[in-house]
């Protein structure tokens, strides 16, 4: 493939290599495409098994100076299932007026289109630049950025600043940043009982009861009242399933699961032991899934130059914001301090996503001052620096 001419024609042939998650192949050739010409040395690796892979990663790295800062972009490539009613095929980009119309255009083929038009623009002896690119950041998240992140530990890769190029923006390109999010953990909650006849219930023992008030025990508590930066952590009830037939027999169990988006605050196992404990008083057993733990890279040196950059190329500064899911960001966070900024995230898994052109090129030289600032100067500290 040729290298592409402009921000638009790669994103448009990103978006025409389909990747629904867990993302491997074709995708990853068209990147690579790009990013040998400009320098890199990619890294590519396919880990997994099924149903959650096989999933392919990719790591590229242009090495600077001697002893100059790293800066890393990173992203993902895999996207979710386009779902019915297209106005157009969701894997044939199509412009029409000013948007571009494609499945990953905003979330986050377009960023990564920037991500690279920026590198073009950034001298090779700036400093020390890299891509984390993986294909499972919609799914499971099990064998992507982790496995980026053992690979650059293993070769010495580790950036000093990193920026994530998930959607953040709202009502228009620049408006808000991510300086963190909250965490992520899923709580798969079974009362046992014995089954019986309705009629007879002192010869059974119904689940239900106590499965209603174990979650009628959850939903009445306050996590929080929320932090500087962060808003208050919640707990929702997201299933409740006894799966019973039978008009006439009373369930031998009853099961629900919840879920917690939680502050720094917490922790993934402080909530977990927390809910295993109320859970026990009511007869129940509980199985947590941790997804990611909140995190929060404070406002200074590294929030700044990416402010400074927005404001230059789009007039606004940005809000700086820990609202919305989780990210990538949350596995990132363990090697350098990580922000996330990116286009806006209206149509993001939505059917007909689509991003407007002009804020393709707009985002790409956002990303080269945001690059070429963290190469300049000591913004960052790396994780573990005195």
């Amino acid at each position: 493939m040729q290298v592409a001419a402009t921000v638009l024609d790669l994103a448009e042939a990103l978006i025409a290599c389909p990747s629904v998650t867990p993302a491997a192949g074709a995708v990853f050739d068209c990147l690579e495409a790009q990013l040998v010409p400009l320098g890199f040395a990619v890294h590519r690796a396919v880990s997994g098994e099924a149903p959650d892979g096989p999933v392919e990663n990719l790591f590229a790295i242009r090495q600077g100076p001697q002893g100059s800062r790293h800066f890393a972009f990173a992203g993902h490539v895999d996207v979710v299932p386009p779902g019915e009613g297209w106005t157009s095929a969701p894997f044939v980009p199509e412009r029409r007026g000013a948007l571009l119309h494609g499945r990953g255009a905003v979330d986050m083929k377009g960023a990564i289109a920037a991500m690279v038009a920026a590198a073009r623009a950034v001298p090779a002896q700036a400093g020390t630049l890299s891509f984390v690119i993986t294909g499972d950041e919609e799914g499971p998240a099990k064998y992507g950025t982790l496995a980026l992140i053992d690979h650059m530990r293993k070769a010495g890769a580790i950036p000093d600043l990193c920026l994530v190029g998930e959607p953040t923006s709202v009502a228009r390109l620049g408006d808000t940043m991510k300086i963190g999010r909250r965490g992520s953990i899923n709580i798969w909650l079974e009362v046992a009982g014995r089954e019986g006849h309705v009629a007879y219930p002192h010869l059974a023992d119904n689940p239900a009861p106590r499965l209603v008030a174990l979650l009628a025990e959850l939903d009445g508590l306050v996590l929080d009242g929320g932090t500087d930066w962060f808003q208050p952590s919640n707990l929702e009830i997201t299933d409740i399933t006894i799966g019973n037939p039978a008009t006439n027999v009373i369930p031998a169990r009853a099961a629900a699961r919840i879920a917690i988006r939680f502050n720094d605050l917490h922790t993934g196992e402080g909530l977990a032991a927390r809910v295993a404990e109320i859970a026990a008083r009511h007869g129940a057993t509980a199985r947590p899934v941790i997804s990611g733990e909140a995190f929060l890279t404070l406002p200074g040196a590294f929030s700044d130059l990416v402010a400074a950059a927005v404001e230059a190329e789009t007039g606004l500064v940005p809000e700086v914001s820990t609202s919305g899911g989780t990210s990538d960001a949350r596995f990132l966070r363990a090697l350098c301090p990580v922000i996330e900024f990116g286009l806006s995230n209206a149509t993001m898994h939505k059917r007909d996503e689509a991003v407007a052109i002009a804020d393709l090129d707009v985002l790409a030289r956002v990303y080269r001052r945001i690059a070429g600032s963290a190469l300049a100067g000591p913004a960052g500290r790396r994780k573990g620096e005195e």
